[in-house]
């Protein structure tokens, strides 16, 4: 066994890898960018070394820095993670000849599994399904457009090196199809350095799911049954889950049986992933093979009890697997939520800046956490926006959404925007908990956005509850504080008139039997919390219920948040209410004549000039942001007065882009 591993890489996944580590007696080495000085995983492991600047192609990706940095440390073997170097052929090479193990396969299974088009023609060989498409490599948009309609629309685009859902278009028509083309092929040269593209039909109504396998360097091979990862946004996943909802087990016997086909006609070694789509009809098709361990691996772990990431180091290690095929046991159900800094009310662009709070929920064995910040930590610019990584397990599916929806109530995160309100809706919607998914599930859903009128609301009456009940506990402190003038001690009253969203709802609040009797709306509840005073997590059970908000108060205002909904409350006494409707409203600026930079970034491209007559749905330009070209379009008719800002700036948020007349 190695006596210390160099992790190459960052985030969540350094962290996690450190764990299983410290469990099996490994010494660590992390290593960090100057953006990363005070992160998580450099503060986690027993060593760390800074291998350059901020940006990933001068310090991560940097293959030199990385091995003399094991040098440096006398680190035995390198875990590479996900993303960056972890299916890098050249760099499996470099450890080898430096007498460095790498924690993954060897440099033959990376290379003819990490070209799509290679992989495609291997699993054919392999009598593995594969979809109907085209395996060269496309010259133009010409020939893209040619080859389209000879397969027929609807096709995919895709970037032979690609992965993460980036160098990927669906194209509908021959218009499509060109500005796809051309789109894929700029992602594809930005983020792998290959602009290769090739075509395949695309799959309607397709779910997305995939295998993990497991094997060693003495012939054996498992499949760890599969993954639903259907529920997508732009090809990136959302949530992912063990095992599918829509699986039999005939289908996935199938399934897992050509992902151990495949892993064995390339001599694979350690943890992979063979992903398939598949049609409603069960129907599946290889996808592509992942050479590296996945994102979602923990809800695998959560229903099988196996450390993925102990397996990968025993297995580099030239340990046999100590499991076999009928060994492999699916206990309960395992979902994983994606939490990422990132705005769902505004198409999802990503948000940086300081983790002011950050209170993540306790972990149980139905609730595991892996994250890669802190709080006081930042979210950069320079990498993926993911806080975290939410997995719960129930015995079933229901209990499984059950303690997620729990734990995103109870996940406290504050100084950059967050997707649990959005996290929160897919787990609440009815389509999601029939498990009917598709990877157009978001699109289908959602299809003008994610909006506040989207987040679903339990009971209305909870959140009314609750703001008369910290005003109440917040009006009883103050009524006991010593020192008061005789005779003007303060008065605590039952009776409040809560504002919400210009409604008045009355509430009445009194104590009773070390708790609270609430009138409301002609409903009776009766109320017990043992909540104090400034705690930004408010846990009360209501009629024998657990409900848990989190809140903020400004004077005799509360914002509450839960199920992802984000309630804005006022209470006052009921005398004076009505009061409220006289104060003047303070209308936000007319900013409707700008193009806007919705997120941060790069403006790679301004495709218009002043003086220019655009159509609604024009190209106006092109923002580069986390290695994704972000295309902005005209919503109406109308003409550019003032170009603002040129190709080239950094954006900030909101930043002025051009003016309209």
């Amino acid at each position: 066994m190695f006596k210390k591993i160099l992790i190459a890489n960052r985030g969540e996944i350094a962290c996690r890898v450190i764990k299983s580590c410290r469990r099996l007696g490994i010494q660590t080495v992390a290593v960090y960018s100057d953006a990363d000085r005070d992160a998580l995983h450099a503060r986690m492991a027993d060593e760390k070394v800074h291998v350059g600047a901020a940006a990933s192609a001068e310090s991560y990706l940097v293959m030199e820095r990385i091995i003399d940095a094991c040098k440096e440390t006398g680190a035995e073997a390198v875990h590479p993670g996900y993303g960056f170097l972890s299916e890098n052929a050249a760099f499996c090479q470099k450890l080898e000849a430096a007498g460095i193990a790498f924690i993954g396969p060897a440099p033959h299974a990376i290379t003819s599994m990490g070209d799509k088009i290679t992989s495609k023609k291997l699993a054919e060989a392999a009598g593995v399904n594969t979809v109907p498409g085209h395996t060269g490599v496309i010259e133009d948009a010409d020939h893209a457009v040619k080859i389209a309609a000879e397969i027929g629309y609807p096709v995919m685009l895709k970037a032979s090196a690609g992965g993460g859902g980036k160098g990927m278009r669906i194209a509908w028509d021959e218009a499509e199809c060109r500005d796809g083309f051309e789109r894929a092929t700029n992602e594809a040269r930005s983020s792998f350095g290959d602009d290769r593209v090739f075509v395949e039909k695309y799959i309607e109504e397709p779910r997305h799911i995939e295998i993990q396998v497991m094997a060693d360097s003495h012939g054996n091979c498992v499949y760890l049954g599969e993954r639903e990862c259907s529920i997508q946004r732009r090809h990136q996943k959302v949530i992912e889950e063990a095992p599918s909802p829509f699986l039999d087990e005939a289908t996935r016997q199938a399934m897992g049986e050509q992902a151990v086909a495949l892993a064995k006609a390339v001599q694979y070694r350690s943890a992979g992933t063979v992903e398939f789509i598949v049609d409603k009809e069960r129907n599946f098709y290889f996808l592509e093979m992942n050479t590296r361990l996945q994102v979602e691996h923990p809800v695998t772990e959560l229903i099988t009890g196996l450390d993925l990431v102990e397996l990968m180091i025993r297995v580099a290690a030239g340990d046999k697997l100590p499991v076999t095929q009928d060994d492999i046991k699916l206990t309960g159900w395992a979902m994983e939520s994606r939490v990422y800094a990132e705005d769902p009310f505004r198409d999802f662009m990503p948000s940086i800046g300081r983790l002011v709070r950050y209170h993540q929920p306790p972990e149980s064995p139905h609730v595991r956490v892996d994250t890669g910040v802190h709080e006081g930590g930042e979210v950069s610019m320079y990498y993926d926006p993911m806080i975290a990584k939410l997995v719960t397990w129930g015995k079933d599916r229901n209990e499984a959404i059950l303690h997620m929806q729990e734990a995103l109530d109870r996940y406290h995160i504050r100084g950059v925007l967050h997707n649990i309100s959005f996290l929160n809706a897919l787990m609440a919607h009815p389509r999601f908990q029939e498990g009917r998914l598709s990877t157009n599930f978001i699109a289908e859903e959602y299809p003008e956005g994610f909006r506040p009128a989207d987040v679903p609301r339990e009971d209305p009456a909870h959140a009314i509850l609750v703001a008369a009940l910290v005003h109440r506990r917040y009006m009883d402190r103050a009524a006991n504080i010593s020192g008061q003038v005789a005779g003007y001690e303060r008065q605590v009253h039952d009776d409040w008139t809560v504002l919400v969203e210009g409604v008045a709802h009355h509430v009445h609040v009194r104590p009773e039997n070390g708790g609270y009797h609430v009138d409301y709306d002609d409903r009776q509840f009766a109320v017990q919390c043992d909540w104090q005073l400034g705690q930004p997590l408010f846990r009360v059970e209501i009629d024998d219920k657990t409900v848990w908000f989190q809140v903020e108060r400004d004077g005799i205002r509360y914002r509450l948040f839960h199920r992802g909904a984000e309630i804005d409350a006022l209470v006052l006494a009921p005398g004076i209410a009505h009061f409220q409707d006289l104060m003047p409203e303070k209308l936000p600026p007319d900013l409707s004549k700008f193009l806007l930079s919705p997120m941060p970034g790069l403006l790679v491209k301004v495709s218009v000039s002043e003086g220019q007559e655009v159509k609604a749905g024009e190209e106006l330009a092109v923002i580069e942001a986390m290695k994704m070209e972000n295309v902005l379009r005209a919503q109406q008719d109308g003409v550019v007065s003032k170009i603002v800002a040129d190709a080239g700036a950094s954006l900030s948020v909101d930043q002025a882009i051009m003016e309209f007349a």
